[in-house]
C-alpha cells in the first residue's frame, strides 16, 4: 500500500529528502505523497523512512492504494529500472554508425 499524508502534517520538510522514490512533494497546502511512486520504502529499506522521521505521526497507510508486499516490490523495480536507463546516455553508438573523427587540436599561440 501507498502511504499518504494527513492534514496534521506542520510542513517541517523532514519527509520529503528521505523518500528514495521522490514520491513526496509538497501540495497546495501540505506534503503529498505519489501513490504510483510510494513503494513504502520496500527495496530500499526496511520501514517507511518518511514514517521514521515524522515528528507528528502524520503519515499513515493509504487505504485507496492496497498492494502487497509483492506488488510493491515491482514497483520499486519498475522505477529503478526506469531511472537507471536514459537510453541516450548509456547506450552505445549503433555498429553501422560511421565514426566521428577527433578534431585536431589547434595550436596555442605562445606569447
Amino acid at each position: 500500500m501507498a502511504l499518504w499524508i494527513t492534514d496534521a502534517c506542520i510542513n517541517c520538510d523532514v519527509c520529503e529528502p528521505e523518500c528514495p522514490n521522490q514520491a513526496i512533494s509538497m501540495g497546495a497546502e501540505i506534503y503529498e505523497i505519489d501513490p504510483h511512486r510510494c513503494t513504502e520504502c520496500v527495496g530500499h529499506f526496511d520501514e517507511p523512512q518518511c514514517v521514521q522521521v515524522c515528528p507528528v505521526e502524520c503519515i499513515p497507510v493509504n487505504p485507496s492504494f492496497v498492494e502487497t508486499p509483492d506488488q510493491l516490490l515491482a514497483k520499486y523495480r519498475v522505477l529503478t529500472a526506469s531511472a537507471a536507463s536514459p537510453a541516450s546516455a548509456t547506450s552505445p553508438a549503433a555498429p553501422d554508425a560511421p565514426a566521428v573523427p577527433a578534431a585536431p587540436a589547434s595550436p596555442v599561440p605562445t606569447p
